[in-house]
């Protein structure tokens, strides 16, 4: 009898330990690391992916949602066949403790952007001679086109630089150069970020992180 009890009692223990082990592996929720290139000033990993969401899931998304604060999808389906789900990371590799995925399947438009809009403490300080990198882990069902621009409002207007993001593994970098635009220091209100992806039809993408950073370009 003794020995029966130890026995069910050694099993609940296993079962406590596995849960214990399994979510001391995962990325801890909070502050998180983000990878910084030299002489980096600033660094910002989104909400989405650095803490959990009120609303953790949508289902045929609508023309215009956000997700969570500073964090929009826009498309132009006339039938939304889209969904949207906060999930969290596992992997021993990701610093990021949530990440985001997207099931497209049938989608009738022309546009399926994600929009980030980066906070306020980007624009202090921001100089003609700033580089802002993106970072993002990137998981694809089936390959397809991602593009990134960057939005600046300044005044009335605002500038936009607009580049394709090489998918060539999972990691997945670009860096906008502000040298190329025509940055009015004094006037800079806002910044933000849109993901632009393109034929999204049938597939699953998922953003397991996504960073960005601000550097002084060097001085030649």
């Amino acid at each position: 009898m003794v020995r029966g009890r130890a026995w069910g009692l050694r099993r609940q223990i296993d079962r406590v330990l596995h849960e214990a082990e399994g979510r001391l592996a995962l990325p801890v929720i909070g502050p998180n690391a983000i990878v910084r290139p030299m002489g980096t000033d600033w660094a910002w990993r989104p909400a989405l992916w650095r803490g959990k969401i009120a609303v953790p899931g949508q289902a045929s998304v609508p023309g215009k949602a956000q997700i969570c604060e500073g964090t929009t999808i826009y498309h132009d389906c006339r039938r939304s066949e889209l969904t949207v789900r906060q999930i969290r990371n596992e992997r021993e590799a990701d610093l990021a403790p949530f990440g985001m995925r997207m099931d497209v399947f049938r989608f009738d438009g022309s546009y399926l952007a994600l929009t980030l809009e980066l906070p306020s403490e980007v624009v202090q300080g921001l100089k003609q001679r700033h580089i802002i990198r993106l970072a993002a882990i990137l998981e694809l069902e089936k390959p397809l086109e991602l593009f990134a621009r960057l939005n600046i409002k300044q005044g009335p207007n605002a500038e936009q630089l607009v580049r394709e993001i090489p998918i060539t593994g999972e990691e997945v970098e670009m860096e906008f150069d502000l040298a190329y635009t025509r940055l009015n220091e004094k006037r800079v209100e806002r910044l933000w970020i849109d993901l632009i992806f393109e034929g999204p039809e049938m597939n699953q993408i998922i953003l397991r992180d996504v960073t960005f950073t601000r550097r002084p370009r060097a001085e030649l």
